[in-house]
């Protein structure tokens, strides 16, 4: 009987750990609270920025490209190891001959050891690092001064208009290559580190844009002839795991970069949010391309069935159709509608 108990005991015990609404009920708290009562984070936020402000090596212009690929090289093997040691979990066995076994253990898809990769991330990392080292990183609250400075440009004479730069990002500045300043090295930051009430707001936006952003651009990808060859190495894989989402041409890769920063800047985010978004960023693209089907996968969090998730997006590497945006489903649920209407206009 006391056997029994215990066995019962604990297979509620692994319920209750294995449940959603942990996960969510933290989330949601952390939010709701960020939003809401932002002194709470008042004085983490002001001594982590004042730790970052004064760090050289967060000043360094490649910061970003360097916190993007050590996201990735630490998230991207996490999930390739889940994914074959877990056959249950994986969404996409497509292989004729693992359909054809009957194999209880689908056979692991062709993937490289990180060893083989070096290649890639070079090819990832060059043209980054390039950007990262000519041009002027302009942020939000920042003077133009600090932004001149960091450039190697000298401060006007009072009343010139001789050299002027503009802080906005949709003029971009090159560097003042000298003999003295040789290189885009260091990047101004504004001295007041944002409220947690901004961070999340310019977060929820900045990935909203994003989204919105690449829905439209990835219909082309699939619609438009030239714009396709582009597209195709993402999707010659015969089945959806986490080395996918790095299998991209150079010209794709960028896009996802370009369109990021993007929608960072054009809301005026602060420089710790971007430095948020890296690794969120990162994490949904690697979750989405993952191939399996996680008990505590975003989409699982995220209410009312807005997150896409792996799943929504296998089954688009799979047809090759709809689930366009990469990380939620109002997109797509807007397309659906228009195509439904469409063909009822048709009949």
């Amino acid at each position: 009987m006391f056997d029994q108990i215990m066995g019962f005991s604990a297979k509620l015990f692994q319920i209750r750990i294995r449940s959603v609404w942990i996960p969510r009920i933290l989330l949601y708290s952390f939010v709701l609270t960020g939003l809401l009562l932002p002194s709470i984070y008042e004085s983490f936020l002001s001594e982590l920025w004042t730790f970052l402000y004064n760090s050289r090596f967060y000043r360094f212009s490649g910061f970003e490209t360097l916190e993007t690929v050590l996201c990735y090289i630490i998230l991207e093997p996490f999930y390739t190891y889940k994914f074959g040691r877990n056959p249950t979990l994986r969404i996409d066995v497509r292989g004729s001959k693992q359909k054809a076994s009957g194999s209880e253990r689908p056979r692991i898809p062709k993937m490289r050891r990180p060893s083989k990769r070096m290649g890639e991330m070079l090819i990832y990392i060059a043209p980054l690092l390039l950007m990262d080292f000519t041009m002027i990183k302009k942020f939000a609250g920042v003077p133009v001064a600090d932004i001149r400075e960091s450039g190697g440009y000298s401060l006007p004479l009072v009343n010139s208009s001789s050299g002027d730069i503009s802080s906005s990002f949709l003029l971009p500045t090159i560097h003042n290559f000298t003999l003295g300043s040789p290189l885009q090295l260091t990047r101004a930051l504004p001295a007041e580190p944002p409220s947690s009430r901004r961070l999340l707001l310019e977060l929820i936006n900045s990935f909203f844009i994003y989204d919105a952003l690449f829905f439209f651009i990835h219909i082309a990808f699939h619609r438009i002839k030239f714009l396709a060859r582009i597209h195709m190495p993402h999707h010659t894989h015969t089945e959806m795991h986490p080395q996918v989402t790095n299998k991209l041409s150079v010209a794709e890769r960028l896009s996802l970069v370009l369109f990021a920063n993007f929608s960072l800047n054009i809301i005026g985010s602060h420089v710790l949010t971007r430095s948020a978004f890296v690794p969120l960023f990162v994490y949904l693209l690697v979750e989405v391309h993952s191939g399996l089907d996680l008990e505590w996968s975003y989409d699982k969090l995220i209410p009312f069935g807005w997150g896409a998730g792996s799943r929504v997006h296998a089954t688009h590497h799979r047809t090759g159709e709809g689930a366009f945006a990469p990380f939620f489903t109002w997109w797509d649920t807007g397309l659906d509608w228009i195509d439904g209407r469409q063909d009822i206009k048709s009949q």
